[in-house]
């Protein structure tokens, strides 16, 4: 089981909230070439952080900063529909994968399968609420049907696929040194 300190906590915390801040949207520009974290942070403030009251206080934030974006940078307000609210059980899959990865995991190549398999099948479950939820009922579609919504999962979902790995492998990298540095730090105590 993996279970932080609750400094460590803290630490994990405000670096995950940084990055939803610097990456939610592009909203704060200049760091345009970065992918969304939104994904990979749910996953991951499941994996490490214990307060359930994290969640909540992550979605907040999701949605302020869309508020934010929409009300004082232009951005368009397309995507905010009432629909909006599939967001929640769409990051509450990711939150609940991590959470429940975090119940197996050890720091261990064996580790990696139900790693794999928890974003997996969480990241398929957060596409088909959010995906879903905007297509079927955001409204802006007139007759929507499965097989458009096929075609259109086939177009977008391979993107947020990449954008999710791409943070989550970054995190891995980040688990691996900082685990393998206190290993060593703990052996020469």
């Amino acid at each position: 089981m993996l279970t932080l300190s609750k400094t460590n906590q803290i630490v994990v915390g405000i670096a995950l909230t940084a990055l939803v801040v610097m990456t939610r949207g592009h909203h704060f520009a200049s760091i345009n070439a970065l992918p969304s974290a939104s994904l990979a942070v749910f996953f991951l403030a499941g994996l490490y952080l214990r307060p359930a009251w994290v969640f909540a206080a992550l979605l907040a934030l999701c949605a302020g900063l869309d508020f934010a974006s929409i009300t004082f940078a232009g951005t368009s307000s397309f995507c905010v529909t009432p629909a909006y609210g599939f967001l929640l059980p769409a990051y509450g899959t990711l939150w609940l994968a991590g959470r429940w990865f975090a119940q197996r995991y050890s720091f261990s190549w064996k580790a990696l399968p139900a790693l794999g398999g928890s974003v997996l099948v969480a990241s398929v479950l957060s596409e088909l609420f959010s995906s879903g939820g905007f297509y079927f009922f955001g409204g802006r579609y007139a007759d929507p049907t499965i097989a458009e919504f096929g075609n259109r999962l086939v177009k977008y979902f391979p993107h947020q696929i990449e954008n999710l790995a791409f943070w989550l492998g970054i995190a891995l990298v980040v688990h691996v040194a900082f685990t393998l540095i206190q290993t060593n730090h703990s052996a020469k105590a």
